[in-house]
């Protein structure tokens, strides 16, 4: 069975338009091209958008979700990932809409709240697997206890800076930067100082965790929101400081 460009559009609730410019990106080809030109699609096709379509939900580049898309040859195995990250990502912002609805509520019956009640939902130790896994348990440890010893204001600071480095790292791609340039490693040198705050980054670290952004959906999405290609420049440019400095 097949669908022509103009159904698959329409159950998908996208446009031909943005269909055809996925083909030109090479990340979903049609079945078939029909004699008066359209294009059809068959349904390895259909699953194939509904890989891409669940990548731009995460927020990841067409180039990133390229990247991906060529890692994961068994669309069976890919799809359990997605939607293991999207069963975790619901489960998620189910707390997030919880904390958020009981501070409401406190805050309205000018009843007292308590700090687990307001942050629920954000926490830092659901990648405590994926830490321990990649870098070791003492790792895992050393940035656990950094963290909780900051004060709410820390925290908010801390976050605050990573995403400045971020958008700084948006802007230069936006302004074509190289990842070897002095600008952008200005602000490399600024990410691996913040790095530096819950581990001592070697050459190997900074390279892998670079690739990583990459590699994982998550952590692409992550800087990928403030421009497409900014974590395929963070990779880049952290390989260069890494070769240059460490």
């Amino acid at each position: 069975m097949e669908w022509s460009i103009q159904e698959v559009a329409k159950k998908a609730g996208t446009t031909s338009r943005t269909l055809r410019h996925y083909g030109e990106r090479g990340l979903l080809e049609p079945s078939r091209i029909g004699a008066n030109g359209y294009r059809y699609y068959d349904q390895a096709a259909l699953v194939r958008l509904q890989r891409i379509l669940l990548l731009r939900e995460l927020g990841l580049s067409l180039p990133a979700i390229a990247e991906v898309l060529k890692g994961q040859r068994d669309p069976s195995a890919a799809l359990r990932t997605h939607l293991l990250l999207l069963e975790q990502e619901r489960e998620r912002v189910g707390r997030q809409i919880e904390a958020v609805r009981t501070t409401l509520h406190k805050t309205e019956k000018g009843e007292e709240l308590m700090a687990e009640e307001v942050f629920d939902g954000f926490d830092h130790t659901r990648y405590e697997q994926e830490v321990t896994e990649r870098w070791g348990r003492a790792a895992y440890e050393k940035g656990d206890r950094w963290w909780r010893s900051l004060d709410a204001e820390g925290k908010k600071a801390f976050l605050d800076e990573q995403t400045g480095i971020a958008r700084d790292f948006a802007q230069a791609v936006r302004d074509g930067l190289a990842a070897g340039s002095d600008e952008v490693q200005a602000i490399t040198r600024r990410q691996i100082a913040w790095l530096s705050a819950t581990t001592t980054p070697t050459k190997e670290y900074v390279i892998g965790l670079g690739r990583m952004y990459v590699d994982d959906p998550r952590f692409t999405a992550n800087y990928d929101k403030h421009g497409e290609g900014t974590a395929v420049l963070v990779r880049d440019a952290m390989a260069v400081y890494a070769e240059r400095n460490l």
